[in-house]
């Protein structure tokens, strides 16, 4: 049985910066102001490398085809290989949280070992193209778009949908509106019970951002403009008549 391999490039640059950064430290996100800050910025530079995203598609006679997707950094004058990074789950690339040229990589080495290296994008748009190749590479590997639906699989999902929700015969909701109550038809009991819980899973809402930050990222609007001395002046003043009948008599 013979094996077909198809690759395709997805994104590839030739000019970017490989750095060795510190350990996270924090369950938010790497941090990369401080990557390159002077006097003593935490990472140092290894080198200048070409950056590639690609897919590759190896297919046979009687078997499923195997789709396997990696970030490459290598040499930008030889091509050779210097890391690579598997595409196995969104964690492996994570943006930074205060630039968007900035990417944590982690990378795979021939004996498994991993380490977490940073790159950096001179430019804005490469590191925009970058990101979408990365969008592209989820959808091929069915983590989200056509293959998935907030996380979840097709077969996943359609599980949930074909769940019972339909009303049991006799059962009753107590509404109340505007301070009046009445009864309808619905579900009661065990059954109303376990709708809330199912029915809060499938269309949960997220949460509103603390009062805190909401505050400081909105500004507010400014004061309006005091009133000028013509609006405060009475219609004598101004020359009119405010007698009775003015002087339409």
């Amino acid at each position: 049985m013979d094996a077909t391999t198809i690759t395709r490039v997805l994104f590839s640059t030739p000019n970017i910066h490989v750095y060795t950064i510190p350990p996270l430290t924090s369950t938010k996100g790497f941090l990369a102001a401080s990557w390159t800050a002077p006097p003593r910025p935490t990472a140092k530079e290894i080198f200048t490398a070409r950056l590639r995203v690609v897919e590759s598609s190896i297919s046979a006679d009687d078997a499923p085809t195997n789709l396997a997707i990696e970030i490459r950094l290598e040499d930008s004058n030889s091509g050779d290989l210097f890391a690579a990074a598997p595409y196995t789950s969104s964690a492996v690339v994570q943006a930074a949280l205060d630039s968007a040229r900035f990417f944590a990589i982690r990378v795979q080495g021939e004996g498994g070992m991993k380490a977490t290296l940073g790159v950096g994008f001179e430019d804005r748009s490469p590191a925009f193209d970058f990101g979408i190749a990365l969008t592209e590479a989820r959808k091929l590997l069915g983590w989200e778009g056509s293959g998935a639906v907030n996380g979840k699989s097709k077969e996943g999902l359609g599980e949930e949908l074909k769940r019972d929700f339909s009303l049991k015969e006799g059962e009753k909701i107590h509404v109340q509106v505007g301070g009046k109550s009445r009864r309808v038809h619905g579900q009661v009991g065990q059954h109303e019970e376990g709708a809330k819980d199912e029915g809060s899973a499938l269309f949960s809402i997220a949460p509103p951002p603390p009062a805190g930050k909401a505050s400081e990222s909105v500004a507010l609007p400014p004061p309006p403009p005091p009133k000028s001395q013509a609006s405060s002046k009475t219609a004598q003043d101004l020359g009119f008549d405010d007698g009775e009948f003015g002087e339409f008599q």
